[in-house]
């Protein structure tokens, strides 16, 4: 334990120190700091990463909090009297090109990193792993994906999770049968309504839509995982210097366990605008990862 706490102790010096020194600004970071203004990119509806609680607010969430600390730090070490936020609106299909174009500075919204990405943008550490997973009601004997053979699963038509489970069912010869609904609600009911015997789907939003029925003790969420993906805030290509800030500022969040009250205000604790809770722990996954933080992925 003594050794552990040095080595954490150690780590967060190294984070201070290195902010410490001479200020350096590359492309993005020197306009920010010319302009004393930082673009964010959020979500409208990606609850609890980034979203808008009403038309016209300012969009809260997770990932807004962390990016809220780097822009504090952004402030504090160029010593700026105050720094602007401009709130931009993205989606999955116009995120990656606001961000290349140099519309965001930061995409504060719910998106993996991966391989294909990493070729158009930085990600930095993780903030949040997410895993595609199955509901399936509280009564029911399930216990693992296996135990669905022969059974009906439903999942959203076009999602990914879609590909994932039919290459999951012809691989494990599951024999279940794949049914798909327009979208997640309906998806939902299925299992609700007993037309389904389980719904596949990201395990954020399963929690989500549980808490949001009203009857969430009526459901169980499987603890395997058929996938794992790292969600990470996006910036753009081109600035090191900038990069190495915002990590600088996300290693010392969590190192200093600051995360953890940030992650038990969005995923623990009742939240706007319906005061739902999630109920949904910190995986072991997140939580060691939160050990040694890296933006080191692994090729996917």
């Amino acid at each position: 334990m003594k050794q552990r706490k040095g080595w954490v102790l150690g780590a967060l010096a190294a984070v201070f120190l290195a902010g410490a020194g001479e200020v350096v600004a590359g492309p993005v970071l020197d306009r920010i700091v010319r302009e004393q203004t930082v673009r964010i990119g959020y979500r409208d509806t990606s609850m609890p990463f980034s979203y808008l609680v009403a038309q016209g607010d300012v969009p809260v969430g997770y990932s807004m909090d962390l990016c809220m600390k780097i822009v504090e730090r952004i402030g504090a070490l160029h010593k700026l009297p105050q720094v602007k936020v401009v709130h931009e609106l993205v989606t999955s299909a116009n995120r990656i090109d606001k961000v290349r174009e140099g519309v965001v500075d930061l995409e504060c919204g719910s998106t993996t990193s991966t391989a294909e990405r990493r070729r158009l943008a930085e990600f930095t550490i993780p903030t949040f792993i997410a895993a595609t997973r199955f509901l399936v009601r509280a009564d029911s004997p399930y216990r693992s994906p296996f135990d669905l053979s022969g059974k009906r699963v439903v999942t959203t038509k076009g999602s990914t999770s879609e590909k994932l489970f039919r290459a999951f069912n012809e691989d494990r010869t599951l024999r279940a049968t794949l049914v798909t609904a327009r979208d997640h609600a309906e998806s939902f009911s299925w299992v609700a309504n007993a037309e389904a015997e389980a719904f596949v789907m990201d395990d954020v939003l399963l929690y989500s839509l549980a808490a949001q029925s009203g009857r969430q003790e009526a459901f169980r969420v499987l603890d395997e995982r058929l996938t794992i993906e790292p969600l990470s805030i996006m910036l753009p290509q081109g600035d090191p210097e900038f990069k190495k800030l915002v990590d600088e500022e996300l290693t010392r969040v969590i190192l200093s366990r600051e995360i953890h009250r940030i992650y038990r205000k969005w995923f623990e604790s009742p939240i706007p605008p319906d005061n739902i809770n999630l109920r949904l722990p910190m995986s072991f996954l997140l939580r060691d990862s939160f050990k040694l933080p890296s933006d080191w992925i692994p090729p996917n």
